[in-house]
């Protein structure tokens, strides 16, 4: 059922999810890399997240295409009869740090031919420009309001795009510490539209239990780890 405003304008809710854990027994940095699966535990975050929704007005499902996504996104389609899309613009950004570690002692970030990708936060320098996150994220989120008009929508991408889309829209700096993020593994940005404008925003964290401590909004991440360029 469609939900309006007094004025009769349709009121549409996009949730932005961040994916489940990911089996990672390496410790690198995946960034857009193939083949990263959710574990056994991210698995059950995404049937938690489903089981969440399932009462929920759910019109359009989309994923970014990478495994771990499309993995988290699947039960929520499933739950709603829906087929699940691929949006390319929900990917992971783009990292120079991708399919490497950052243990301590034998990390990428002790090698000094790594250092000259940390000279610009602001930009940053390592990676895709926040600025070029912004448009893309912003874009998909849009398709999808426009996908679910007067419904619901969900969108599974990833932590640091998902992050500096809301920085974007509650008008803040783009560049920031990654330890103050809230965006916990299987989290819900919602987003509810009034026609195409931004009304509101909510973060919900349906399967926070699940979620080791250290990988929680705001934990501090363990040394070397790669949470600060994403994940």
């Amino acid at each position: 059922m469609s939900d309006k405003t007094f004025d009769g304008t349709e009121l549409t809710v996009v949730h932005v999810m961040r994916h489940g854990e990911v089996h990672n027994p390496g410790g690198v940095l995946y960034g857009r890399t193939p083949g990263f699966h959710l574990s056994e535990l991210g698995r059950e975050m995404a049937e938690r997240v489903a089981a969440h929704l399932a009462g929920r007005d759910i019109r359009h499902v989309v994923a970014s295409p990478l495994e771990r996504a499309q993995e988290t996104a699947s039960p929520i389609a499933a739950s709603h009869g829906l087929e699940l899309a691929t949006d390319a613009r929900l990917i992971e950004a783009e990292n120079t740090f991708q399919g490497k570690t950052f243990g301590v002692g034998d990390g990428a970030l002790r090698n000094p031919a790594n250092w000259k990708y940390l000279v610009n936060p602001f930009r940053p320098s390592w990676g895709e420009p926040y600025v070029e996150q912004v448009v893309r994220m912003m874009e998909a989120v849009d398709a999808a309001r426009d996908a679910a008009r007067g419904h619901e929508a969900v969108c599974v991408s990833h932590q640091l795009p998902i992050w500096v889309l809301r920085s974007f829209a509650e008008h803040r700096r783009l560049w920031h510490d990654p330890r103050k993020r809230q965006c916990t593994l299987a989290s819900l940005t919602s987003f509810t539209y009034e026609g195409d404008k931004i009304v509101s925003i909510a973060y919900s964290e349906p399967a926070i239990d699940l979620v080791p401590p250290h990988l929680r909004a705001g934990a501090k991440p363990r040394r070397g780890g790669p949470k600060a360029f994403g994940a």
